[in-house]
């Protein structure tokens, strides 16, 4: 019988101080907000637009979607 391995999508929405708006290098790594794992991109996409847009007032705030899946499975 041949195991059949499911493709599982993982978005990571997270955020928090950076140095400089045009990077996404935090200042304080410690302190990074974890907005929190979702499975579709359009889910992601939510939570990061709405926490995006409620710090949108300040530069040095910057909210991202990681690809999880891509960094536990990079052939996916």
């Amino acid at each position: 019988m041949e195991e059949k391995e499911s493709k599982q999508t993982l978005y990571l929405v997270m955020g928090g101080r950076v140095t400089d708006p045009r990077s996404v290098t935090f200042s304080d790594p410690e302190s990074i907000h974890v907005a929190g794992v979702y499975s579709t991109y359009e889910d992601a996409e939510s939570a990061w637009r709405g926490n995006a847009q409620r710090t949108v007032d300040d530069a040095e705030m910057k909210y991202v979607i990681v690809h999880l899946h891509k960094l536990l499975d990079p052939d996916a």
